[in-house]
């Protein structure tokens, strides 16, 4: 007796450029595909559709997404576009005409909808039997995950063009974040990275109105929520958080060791002139005040920031100012940019002196040279110390991993000599013996 053999499910490959915030937009995308039945594959040539999320934040990252798209476009020729430079459609479809669909960030059902124009769902697909996980597709490791809190952006930086294509800040429900955490946390997720826009804004939109988890009442408000957090038993670290004055409450928490001490605030600069230029929130001359007195509460607390150099206007007193400000501070983890106006940014706009890209550069180099002396500094202050250390790969070398004080890709790492017999997502003591710039050396206990 013959039969008749199963149909293929379709396939779809995926691309996601950009910040973590895309990559949690990819990961819905791509679990409500898969629980449509849809297989994810992961070259062009086995795909029968392609889809790319783009970057659109600076030019650099606009060149990058299309020079992925038409790179999509030669090896499979059916591709759809979403993402941040999906409000540049015009630009797109001038570079790239045969795109089949482009829709902007957050835009879930209609990238959905545009994979099932192209390759429609199996008929029999039955997603009751049929089951993706229930912590979804992950585009990370298994051992970390980004959790997304709101969207969008009350701010109004005059060099960032995120509240256009991102819209105003919206909160999700403390209960829907809290719920997705749980989950993550039961398929093995020992990292959870807490992030969006403005994570210190999370519940203003809402009014911090209280929600419900597991029975009992959570204000939807960022202490609450790593609170919440901190019993799941795992790590919590928090991107992109604002010093608004409410910020000072976490530092307890971070001394009890219920989340990381570990603070991703987007300085972008201190001179006063500048950040005024800027239009940047939540600024005040008692910054470095407030940063002293975290310490004095959690003297193991490690402090990453970004910054802008030659912002229009900037003068070379405003530079010194920013890296005598540096030397103050003593931030831990430091990344620097030199300013790239992006189009309906309105920066543009501003009747000040335009930075020369020579000068730009002079001010980089210096920058980057000023604060690697610091972190190596205080790298060094490490040497001998105990910590523990969350494993991401091994080889027959040893292990690398990380510890309270890095955050995947953007930080450093820890080597750990005598780990081969270790697998990633462990987690284990280690002495640190010896450190560099931006990395440790450690072995374990």
């Amino acid at each position: 007796m013959s039969t008749t053999p199963a149909p293929a499910n379709p396939k779809v490959g995926f691309v996601s450029l950009g910040c973590p915030k895309a990559l949690v937009d990819s990961e819905r995308i791509l679990t409500q595909l898969r629980m449509e039945g849809y297989d994810v594959v992961s070259t062009y040539q086995d795909a029968d559709v392609v889809v790319v999320n783009t970057c659109g934040f600076i030019d650099s990252a606009k060149a990058e997404s299309l020079e992925v798209i038409g790179e999509a476009i030669k090896e499979n020729g059916k591709v759809i576009v979403t993402g941040c430079m999906g409000v540049e459609e015009g630009t797109i479809r001038n570079v790239h005409p045969s795109v089949l669909a482009v829709t902007g960030p957050q835009q879930y059902e209609q990238v959905v909808n545009a994979v099932h124009e192209v390759v429609p769902p199996r008929k029999d697909h039955n997603p009751l039997i049929d089951l993706v996980p229930p912590q979804g597709i992950k585009l990370t490791p298994r051992h970390y995950a980004y959790l997304k809190i709101s969207e969008g952006c009350n701010h109004s930086c005059s060099f960032c063009i995120i509240p256009s294509m991102r819209g105003k800040l919206v909160s999700r429900p403390v209960g829907d974040v809290l719920d997705e955490a749980q989950r993550l946390v039961k398929s093995g997720v020992k990292e959870l990275l807490v992030i969006s826009q403005d994570t210190s804004a999370y519940g203003v939109d809402v009014k911090y109105r209280t929600g419900f988890w597991n029975g009992a009442p959570v204000k939807t408000r960022m202490t609450e929520l790593c609170e919440a957090l901190s019993t799941l038993g795992v790590w919590v670290r928090l991107h992109y958080v604002y010093p608004y004055p409410h910020v000072d409450e976490l530092i307890p928490l971070m001394a009890a060791g219920k989340i990381l001490p570990y603070l991703d605030i987007p300085f972008q600069h201190a001179s006063p002139k500048v950040l005024k230029s800027m239009k940047r929130p939540a600024f005040e001359d008692k910054t470095l005040a407030r940063i002293k007195n975290w310490r004095e509460i959690c003297p193991d607390l490690i402090i990453r920031s970004t910054f802008i150099v030659g912002f229009p206007g900037e003068t070379e007193e405003d530079f010194q100012y920013l890296l005598n400000w540096l030397t103050e501070a003593q931030l831990d983890r430091v990344g620097c940019f030199q300013y790239s106006p992006v189009d309906g940014a309105p920066a543009n706009d501003l009747d000040l002196e335009i930075v020369p890209d020579d000068v730009k550069q002079d001010r980089w180099d210096r920058f980057m040279a000023h604060q690697q002396a610091i972190s190596s500094a205080r790298l060094q202050m490490r040497i001998g110390r105990e910590i523990e250390v969350l494993v991401d790969e091994v080889d027959e070398q040893g292990a690398v991993g990380r510890c309270f004080f890095d955050a995947p890709e953007i930080d450093g790492n820890v080597f750990i000599d005598n780990g081969s017999n270790l697998k990633p997502g462990d987690k284990v003591w280690c002495k640190v013996t010896d450190a560099d710039e931006y990395d440790l050396w450690a072995e374990q206990i």
